[in-house]
């Protein structure tokens, strides 16, 4: 029966106590009659209502791109959520204010849903591919397929609890006699390596059987070949990175399994760098990819889709076509379109996976996003907002840094300081209307597509009145999208655009008028940069096979290679190349390659785990956020643009705040599951 193919560890490690395996089973809503494991899987329709059970945990807690009510991890130092501001009970897991949050206040049991319902994934995976084989009303490639999958998957749930807990227990997959107590199935931490590794050999296994090519629209949120290569890649980065390669600071001493095991290697080993290096590559060589791009627009032009805004020349990009330049395309709507539901998921190039709803191509925490970046005039929550940091970490539209760029961060100012005066009108520095701050005149594309700038347009073409379309929008205090007394104001006085269709409004509280979105949970651009990271830490030659074994890669430092990562990226976003001096020093290119990520992938749910892969986060995490100041009025729009401190936003970096807690429950249910360090065992 059903219920007899429980795996109990899982309910030890990922679930509520409950008082059988069937009462844990929640596949079970599919089967109320307790069919036999034959009827279950020797059917198409019943095993694919559990495939696709399988699958419904990816999303909510485990989303990357979504509002902080599922996961605060899309924020960091670059993006902040205002509307959680007051003393909320801490109780509460939905209250966890952006100040808390940064300050590592939540406790032991917040937010904890993400390990819970991936092992509930794991356990009905392994079902899944322990079972499918005796389908009957499949074909052999239909078998093979849908196994694949489920090996992804499960994998992936994996990959979803190393990046936030660190290390976690790896499970048989043949699993294990139910009939034991607790204590006999107690299972202990992975090493980092160890999760790494496993991860790497499923998504092995998986892109062997997984289709090739894109899938049709219906079932576009499903896997490919290049999903698992892409994952195995990301997995073998985080390992190659300074907190699970080489680290011999007491958090890694501390973190430990019950029998004094390390968790994350004390060795430096270049070798894994190699790996991530060739895993990247894998995905590159599948030719399967691209980034996306426009044409570049020279007439019919609108409000909401203007004519091409050309970068300066360069003497590189400019005089070139895509993809070796940018001189017939449009950088911003290039980048734009690949985040508003301009693209569906056939439609885009660069989309490798997402995770949503098949029939209605829609991934519900991106539209909660687009809700609470909108202004008030769209009936948005306006409250998801940038800092100056990530304002400033844009480039100035020829590349060079903006002037006064992190002024404030004692430092980091290179002396200058910035621009002062205000636009008169909408032509001479384009996109800008009238009375904008010129410090956000001449910045680069990607600028233009991801920043709410104070006085920027929001299209707003859903709007049913006229007049509420192509609407400039100022933050200024007593403008009605300024500071108030209630939640719906930015701290910042900088908004986000980012996954903002020129059509979306919430008018009126219906979703209906927002456009359709697929998160990008992989996307090429990332795997593009991943390639140029792994490779410029590498010191020798390293002879690495493909994935399949058909050929053998040479990865080295080779500067030709490492443009191979670095020069798309660059040249779709209309910002230059980087100089030789760059490309030929390890540590600078090591810092800009961190830049570019934060700027390409602002929003994407990376840039949390990046600071803390790399080690950054106890200085970037730790940094008072600043923004401007949205006390004053537009009287007093020069003390506006000022950069002051949040007042309502502290931050500090603990060591605890490596990897999330692992919750009392789970700790209790498996005797031999260590907690991270800093963290408590009781309630």
């Amino acid at each position: 029966m059903i219920q007899k193919i429980c795996n109990p560890l899982l309910i030890a490690l990922g679930a509520v106590v409950m008082s059988s395996c069937a009462d844990y089973l929640e596949s079970d809503q599919y089967f109320k009659d307790r069919m036999t494991e034959e009827k279950v899987f020797s059917g198409k329709t019943y095993s694919e209502e559990w495939l696709a059970h399988t699958y419904s945990f990816l999303k909510d807690m485990n989303a990357d791109v979504c509002s902080k009510s599922s996961t605060p991890h899309c924020f960091a130092d670059d993006m902040y959520y205002g509307d959680r501001d007051a003393a909320y009970d801490i109780s509460n897991a939905s209250a966890l204010s952006y100040s808390r949050f940064k300050l590592g206040e939540y406790s032991e049991n917040d937010k904890q849903a993400s390990w819970e319902n991936c092992y509930k994934g794991i356990r009905n995976a392994t079902t899944f591919i322990l079972n499918i084989h005796i389908n009957g009303e499949m074909t052999p490639e239909e078998i093979v397929d849908y196994r694949g999958q489920a090996r992804f998957v499960r994998a992936y749930y994996y990959w979803l609890l190393l990046r936030k807990y660190g290390p976690v227990p790896l499970l048989p997959d043949e699993g294990i006699d139910y009939t034991g107590s607790y204590d006999e199935i107690a299972t202990p931490r992975s090493t980092y390596e160890e999760c790494a590794e496993y991860i790497s050999n499923e998504m092995l296994l998986a892109a062997d059987e997984l289709q090739v090519g894109r899938r049709d629209g219906s079932n576009i949120t499903r896997p490919t070949r290049g999903a698992a290569l892409a994952t195995r890649a990301k997995a073998l980065l985080y390992a190659a990175s300074p907190l699970a390669n080489g680290n011999q600071d007491e958090f890694a001493a501390a973190l430990t399994d019950d029998q004094g095991k390390r968790l994350l290697s004390s060795e430096n080993r270049e070798e894994k760098w190699a790996k991530a290096a060739a895993a990247a590559r894998d995905v590159m060589e599948l030719g399967m990819y691209e980034l996306y791009t426009t044409t570049k627009r020279t007439s019919g032009a609108s409000a909401s889709y203007p004519l091409t805004i050309v970068p300066p020349p360069d003497g590189d990009f400019s005089a070139k076509n895509w993809p070796e330049g940018w001189r017939n395309i449009d950088p911003f709507e290039s980048y734009r379109s690949v985040f508003n539901g301009t693209l569906d998921g056939m439609s885009n190039p660069e989309l490798i996976f997402t995770r949503g709803d098949n029939t209605s191509r829609d991934q519900e925490q991106v539209t909660a996003m687009v809700i609470h970046q909108m202004p008030r005039v769209a009936n948005g929550w306006n409250t998801h907002g940038l800092t100056q940091k990530q304002c400033d970490a844009y480039y100035m539209n020829d590349g060079a840094d903006c002037p006064g760029k992190d002024r404030e961060i004692v430092g980091r100012s290179d002396g200058t300081n910035r621009l002062t005066g205000f636009t008169t009108n909408a032509t001479d520095y384009l996109p800008l209307p009238a009375g904008v701050s010129l410090q956000y005149a001449n910045r680069e594309p990607r600028f233009y597509a991801s920043v709410a700038y104070n006085g920027c347009i929001w299209n707003l073409e859903n709007e049913t009145e006229a007049n509420n379309r192509q609407r400039q929008v100022f933050y200024y205090r007593g403008g009605g999208e300024g500071y108030t007394n209630t939640m719906f104001w930015l701290r910042s006085g900088i908004g986000v655009k980012k996954f903002v269709h020129p059509s979306d409004t919430y008018q009126g509280n219906s979703m209906d008028r927002i456009v359709k979105k697929l998160e990008p949970a992989i996307r090429y651009a990332d795997i593009l940069l991943m390639y140029a990271e792994a490779l410029n830490e590498l010191t020798s030659s390293h002879s690495i096979p493909s994935w399949d074994g058909e050929q053998t890669y040479t990865v080295s430092r080779d500067i030709g290679e490492m443009k191979k990562g670095i020069r798309p990226v660059r040249c779709r976003a209309g910002v230059p190349d980087y100089t030789p001096d760059v490309y030929n020093d390890r540590d600078m290119f090591r810092a800009k390659l961190k830049r570019e990520r934060q700027i390409e992938l602002m929003g994407e749910g990376q840039r949390y785990y990046d600071l803390r892969r790399w080690k950054d986060a106890p200085v970037e995490e730790a940094l008072p956020i600043y923004g401007c100041n949205p006390l004053m009025t537009e009287n007093q729009r020069d003390l506006f643009h000022t950069p002051v401190a949040v007042w309502s936003f502290t931050t500090t970096f603990s060591p605890k705040m490596w990897f999330w807690p692992i919750s009392h429950n789970e700790l209790k249910r498996n005797k031999r599951l260590t907690q991270n360090p800093g963290w408590t065992y009781n309630d």
